[in-house]
């Protein structure tokens, strides 16, 4: 049963995803409990949301997909999303231009996931630890 305070609480934030990261059948992501009623998975605890969405990022790495627009433009398709100010928002939030490469072994993946967290829910509320621990375990 959902406490006031979880139903008050972004869906992201919520359901342990941070990412908003939606449901697909032909996944099977670490700590997957299920979906919500919009379609997004909904997992045990952020870390393990954290890491889906790190695994996420490496598949765009080896598809090519490295520079800090182009992960952008890919999580958030223009389509549902205002891309130039999501890419903007990363930008200011990582001190990364859009055309920089993101790159995990450089530690990249912390400071941007917790940039995307803020902007998919209005709020950060993860330790740098935590998202951290989240990638380590991708």
């Amino acid at each position: 049963m959902e406490t006031v305070k979880n139903i008050l609480e972004p869906r992201g934030i919520r359901n342990n995803n941070p990412l908003n990261i939606r449901w697909s059948a032909v996944n099977d992501w670490n700590g997957q409990t299920g979906q919500d009623s919009g379609g997004f998975v909904i997992f045990d605890k952020p870390e393990n949301g954290i890491r889906a969405a790190a695994k996420i990022l490496d598949s765009y790495q080896r598809r090519g997909i490295k520079t800090l627009g182009k992960i952008v433009t890919t999580w958030a398709p223009p389509i549902e999303n205002n891309v130039e100010a999501y890419i903007a928002h990363m930008e200011k939030a990582t001190g990364k231009n859009r055309d920089m490469v993101i790159n995990k072994a450089s530690g990249d993946y912390v400071p941007l996931l917790a940039a995307m967290i803020k902007h998919e829910n209005g709020k950060q509320p993860y330790s740098p630890a935590l998202i951290a621990y989240g990638v380590s375990l991708s």
